[in-house]
């Protein structure tokens, strides 16, 4: 067991090690994406641990897994670099319907607050509407 649980703790410093480094873009995206969360602090939500970065190209989105507790609020806060001229935030249950959301967007920038009815997964895509390639980020605030 205790060979086992050693094995483990030293692949995931391997597998955490050899992440690379956030680029300029995904680390300037990401410092919008706290200015837009930060709002929602505001009113007493909470930035959960860790982000989600990576690259867009108009018309294209990416989609995230979240696990949600039935009973909490959330808003998921994404944020694109210049080349983006226009972000969307969509929540979509476990079966890919999508689910209805209070969204926001200026911009570089957009969210999209949720209540879940039932706790479970879901899947948050941001997608890039308009604009040229760009790096984004997203956030998840709750209370």
């Amino acid at each position: 067991m205790k060979r086992t649980i050693l094995a483990l703790t030293l692949t995931l410093g391997v597998l955490h090690s050899a992440r690379p480094e956030p680029s300029n873009e995904e680390v300037e995206a990401r410092k919008r994406a706290l200015e837009l969360a930060g709002a929602f602090s505001n009113e007493g939500f909470k930035i959960r641990d860790g982000n989600w970065c990576g690259s867009l190209k108009s018309g294209t989105g990416k989609v995230i897994q979240v696990n949600l507790y039935a009973g909490n609020q959330y808003w998921f806060s994404a944020a694109a670099t210049d080349g983006a001229k226009k972000l969307e935030v969509t929540v979509y249950d476990e079966v890919g319907a999508p689910q209805t959301s209070e969204p926001y967007q200026e911009g570089t920038t957009a969210a999209a607050g949720f209540s879940p009815v039932a706790s479970g997964a879901y899947y948050v895509k941001v997608q890039e509407l308009e604009g040229e390639a760009a790096s984004f980020c997203l956030l998840c605030s709750y209370k």
